[in-house]
């Protein structure tokens, strides 16, 4: 039969798909405008400044071939290679103690090469200068490296699982090459290594703990992990069913293991895990999640941003934390000090690691920190004559502007005060002098005035003051070399803390710490006058200390202010508990007067802490200072130990010899808070958008099967802004505010009254999972963000919406063009009219559409067959709008404006879809044709290939005028709650939520449809011929 060219009916008036309202165009503006702040403030304000140095290396790899097949199933994908430093490393052979890095997602194997490099230089220096450090334990690292082909691990679990299962052969086959090598040399009597040390960056960090928790894993073969910008507490990103699975496993399989109240039950006893941050200039993964306060306790690992650690002082961002040359150095110094290959373990014991460790990432200002003055034996024996030395009056300040005043030898005496100052009491000295120099020009010593025991004499080191009379007085010493913190020199040319500076040098102990002694000797070894400056006293901790107690309101209203007397001690510290939000930013203005006594000694010096994690900021020459920090995060676990933040801590020291005060004012900054939601809330534009999609479809159906009329998706957004809006905003802050406060509840030690029969809710683990819910935030202060990205969230779904609009139209008057050209040069007036659907045999669309699912099934991810379907989509819409402008009917119309939301709401998923579908395809890239051991459920996909296949006929979604039509408007709003509580933590169960309502359209497409077996029979006999394809309206 021919096909008849449409009638064209005279179109009524419809709402134009242009067409919009002013508060749609003001949610609109509002929309980019407050985009573009937050895009603005993130790059341009409170951005901390780079200060890597570049590391050089000569690197060679040695691939690993015979670890094949034979040993690995993967063999085939991931290769080992051992690392060599040319012109150091002159044998290929591993002799030292294994190292395993880890890359991370798409990382490179030759990413080790940085530390690598570094840790040959230290050790083959070490060699040189003490040979004997051999006989201490002491060897070379032997890094091997595991070339992943740019694996993509942060989307996609099973390729994270596949990873740790290599590793795990990788170790033992690592481990097995040390027993012949260690036998043929003179290590021979060394016991065969049965561990290896792990340093991971990025997700390699994550497959390193994962690797711990797996079927395949050696008992004991991992005591030490060091990550690098690892996200531990959280995936980066939920849109895989899988990644989100395995990290609660291994989170949980973590969190029990230290929970354990036995050691003998915690099969993670013996393994170090220490998690070092990049900080703000990471904008890949935000640091927030490096934090492991909630899977390991203080005493197995700890979490430490960049610009906390000695000498390094500097953030960095994802990629330079493995090649920033000062941080290189202090890792691989750590690495170097916990070896000791005299234990089959190859290092030292796990609390003995704890010390190095904090000894080399912590500054030794924290709270916790060791000293070992009280453990060391005295080692100096001071002979003072008379005129060799003075004694400061107790309670006085001992200042030395310049060293060697008194043209020769000369100590100074402070006296200890007695122990009733015990607990209000603290030394302190600064100096710029290198104090663990033995061979500087000061020395500072720890005096005890008690005999010596017999023979002991002879085992110190005599200092000799030399004075004017034969009368002599002798002390026996401790040095303070081993308690020296060093913080970074601010002087007045100083800049940044990380500049090329000598740094000072900081001793800090509580009164309580120096009972054993009497005096504290400062010895001035400079025989004429040189440069140099020193200031030590004891100082009363309630003169040095304050807490501002002002509320959050009264932070963001007033700031706060601080004046910091000139005759009380020089190091101050104030600590604002209200300041912990990592999404607050605020400004410090720090108002020196002029010095009154000349040149001052120093420029002031700010520390910004947090004790957990450690965070440590220093900012010299202090004048201004951007104060913002990683504490309390969206979507965070609660600690381990349980606890909340201290707040926010500020530490000054301030030159007294100025006798000037120093005012200092902290206020917030709105702007720079802009910025610090980009990194935290970024991936809640794949799923508040969903929730106003919706609610929009919603509108239509509604409309749809009430009056018959499909309006657009336009004039859609319009009536949810114009009669809707001011109570979805209301909705989502009284649900935000009713989550902040039933969470905080949870955190009290007093029973919350909304858990029932909870009578000691502090005796209970803590709910890890509290903060996943609609913004992720326990505090009832940010109320207010949730009502914010709603309604940016209306705004982004506005702009998409033109957007695709856009290119339709553009796509069709392109192809009007072309048509319209083709038609004056052939002649064609019209007549051969081809129309805009046409519909195969049912037998053919069955059999492609079974095919397709075939291949889901077996071979393809259902997130590929995702793609194809709103590629497809996307035709139909285009054809849809196509055919609606040409008949000018409101009954195509109608199926445009329907095909439009549907492929709108398609696109909202497209984006939880791709990373997998990346995976697969970079998998076919490096030639791993395995299937995916998930991702092939056919019925995760077959909805939407039954719909859009439905829609390619052109076929209008039938009116639903009964009952039913409140399952339509029902699902919807399921999904829109659905979206707006759980889908920023579980993004990927919004497309299973799409699929739900897919299934329920195609159910109504197929309810009017013939399901007798005679009808079905002639359908799938029905002969596919284009001579009888039909035309769909």
């Amino acid at each position: 039969m021919e096909l008849l060219r449409p009638i064209r009916s005279r179109r009524p008036r419809l709402k134009s798909v242009w067409a919009c309202s002013v508060m749609t165009l003001s949610v609109t503006f509002l929309t980019i405008f407050m985009i573009a702040s937050m895009l603005h403030s993130f790059t341009n304000r409170h951005c901390d400044t780079k200060g890597c140095d570049m590391s050089s290396m000569y690197p060679t790899y040695a691939p690993l071939k015979n670890f094949d097949t034979e040993h690995t199933p993967f063999a085939s994908k991931y290769k080992l290679y051992l690392y060599r430093e040319k012109y150091l490393d002159t044998k290929l052979e591993p002799k030292g103690v294994p190292v395993l890095f880890i890359p991370g997602n798409a990382g490179s194997y030759k990413q080790v090469r940085p530390i690598a490099a570094r840790a040959a230089e230290l050790f083959y220096d070490m060699l040189k200068k003490d040979n004997s450090i051999l006989e201490k334990g002491a060897r070379n690292l032997d890094f091997f490296t595991v070339d992943f082909n740019e694996d993509i691990t942060a989307f996609h679990g099973q390729t994270l699982l596949d990873q740790a299962e290599y590793l795990n052969d990788a170790v033992a086959y690592i481990l097995s090459l040390y027993h012949d090598a260690r036998k043929s040399t003179t290590d021979a009597d060394l016991p065969d290594p049965s561990s290896v040390i792990i340093l991971g960056h990025s997700m390699g960090g994550i497959v390193a703990r994962t690797m711990l928790t797996r079927p395949n894993y050696q008992a004991n073969t991992v005591n030490t992990i060091i990550t690098l910008s690892a996200p531990h507490a959280r995936a980066p990103v939920s849109f895989d069913k899988q990644i989100v699975e395995t990290y609660q496993h291994i989170n949980d399989y973590w969190r029990k293991a230290y929970l354990a109240k036995w050691a003998n039950n915690n099969p993670l006893w013996h393994v170090t895990l220490i998690s070092i941050a990049g900080g703000g200039l990471d904008t890949v993964v935000p640091s927030d999640y490096a934090s492991i306060s909630s899977l390991v306790p203080e005493t197995h690992g700890f979490t430490v941003f960049t610009s906390s650690i000695p000498n390094v002082w500097l953030g960095a961002d994802h990629l330079a934390i493995l090649w920033c040359a000062q941080l290189r150095d202090v890792v691989a110094r750590a690495m170097l000090d916990v070896v000791d290959v005299r234990r089959a373990g190859q290092t030292k014991p796990r609390a003995e690691r704890m010390r190095y460790f904090r000894k080399r990432f912590l500054t030794g200002l924290e709270s916790s920190a060791e000293r070992s003055l009280s453990s060391n034996e005295p080692t100096t024996l001071l002979t003072l004559e008379e005129n060799s030395h003075s004694v400061v009056t107790l309670g006085q300040r001992l200042v030395l502007k310049q060293l060697g005043e008194k043209n020769k030898q000369h100590s100074y005496l402070i006296p200890v005060p007695p122990s009733q100052s015990a607990g209000s009491t603290k030394f302190t000295l600064l100096t710029d002098r290198d104090l663990r120099n033995p061979d500087d020009k000061i020395e500072v010593l720890f005096c005890s005035v008690y005999p010596l025991q017999p023979g002991q004499a002879a085992q110190m080191l005599t200092m000799k003051m030399s004075g004017d009379s034969t009368g002599s007085t002798r002390l026996a010493c401790k040095n303070a070399a081993d308690d020296v913190i060093a913080l970074p020199a601010s002087k007045k040319d100083s800049k940044h803390s990380f500049d090329k500076k000598a740094p000072f040098s900081f001793l800090s102990y509580d009164l309580e710490e120096l009972s054993e002694h009497q005096f504290v000797a400062v010895v001035d070894k400079a025989e004429g006058r040189s440069q140099g400056w020193l200031i030590a006293e004891f100082a009363d901790k309630r003169q040095s200390s304050s807490v501002s107690n002002v509320g959050l309101i009264g932070l963001l209203m007033g700031g706060v202010e601080m004046q910091i007397n000139p005759e009380g001690p020089f190091v101050q510290s104030l600590t604002v508990p209200n300041i912990h939000s990592s999404l607050l930013a605020y400004t410090l203005d720090v108002d020196v007067k002029a010095c009154k006594s000349g040149e001052p000694l120093f420029q002031p010096l700010l520390r910004q802490y947090l004790e957990d994690p450690h965070e440590s900021k220093f900012f010299v020459n202090v004048r201004h200072a951007d104060i913002n920090l990683h504490g309390s995060a969206p979507f965070m676990p609660p600690s381990l130990q349980g606890g909340g933040q201290k707040g926010l801590s500020l530490q000054f020291w301030v030159d007294p010899t100025c006798a000037a005060p120093v005012e200092i004012t902290l206020k917030f900054d709105f702007i720079g808070s802009l910025g610090r939601l980009v990194m935290r809330y970024r991936t809640i534009f794949a799923a508040f958008p969903l929730f106003v999609v919706a609610l929009v479809i919603r509108k239509q159906f509604n409309h749809f099967n009430a009056g018959g009329h499909f309006m657009s998706f336009s004039e859609g957004l319009d009536l949810v802004i114009s009669k809707s809006l001011p109570r979805i905003l209301a909705l989502y802050a009284l649900t935000a505010a009713i989550l902040a406060f039933w969470t905080a509840a949870e955190s009290k030690t007093i029973p919350s009254p909304l858990a029932s029969g909870a009578t000691t809710p502090s005796n209970t683990p803590p709910n890890y999972t509290k903060n996943d819910l609609l913004i992720g935030m326990q505090d009832p202060f940010f109320w207010f963000l949730a009502p914010l990205f709603a309604l940016l969230s209306v705004g982004t779904c506005i702009l998409v919406n033109y957007g695709v609009v856009i290119v339709l139209n553009v796509l069709t008057l392109a192809y009007m063009f072309v048509s319209n050209s083709i038609a004056r040069f052939t002649g064609d007036n019209g007549t051969n009219y081809t129309p805009a659907f046409t519909s195969n045999s049912p037998k053919r669309r069955v059999l492609t559409t079974l095919v397709l699912l075939i291949f889901v099934a077996t071979l393809i991810p259902f997130q590929f067959a995702y793609m194809v379907a709103c590629i497809v989509q996307l035709a139909t819409t285009f054809r849809a709008l196509r055919f609606a402008r040409e008949s000018r009917s409101s009954t195509h119309w109608d199926f445009y404006h329907y095909t439009h939301s549907i492929f709108i709401l398609m696109l909202w998923i497209l984006p939880i879809n791709l990373p997998v579908l990346v995976v697969w395809i970079h998998n076919l890239a490096v030639h791993w044709l395995t299937p995916f051991s998930s991702h092939h459920n056919v019925l995760s996909i077959m909805p939407f290939i039954l719909l859009v296949e439905t829609l390619t006929t052109g076929k209008m979604v039938p009116r639903i005028e009964t009952g039913f039509r409140r399952i339509t408007s029902a699902l919807l709003i399921m999904l829109a709650t659905f979206a707006a509580v759980y889908g920023v933590t579980y993004a990927y169960l919004l497309h299973q939520a799409v699929n739900i309502f897919a299934a329920w359209l195609v159910a109504v497409h197929f309810s009017t449809l013939n399901w007798s077996k005679q009808h079905i029979m002639e359908l799938l006999n029905d002969d596919d011929d284009s001579s009888r394809s039909k035309k769909r309206p």
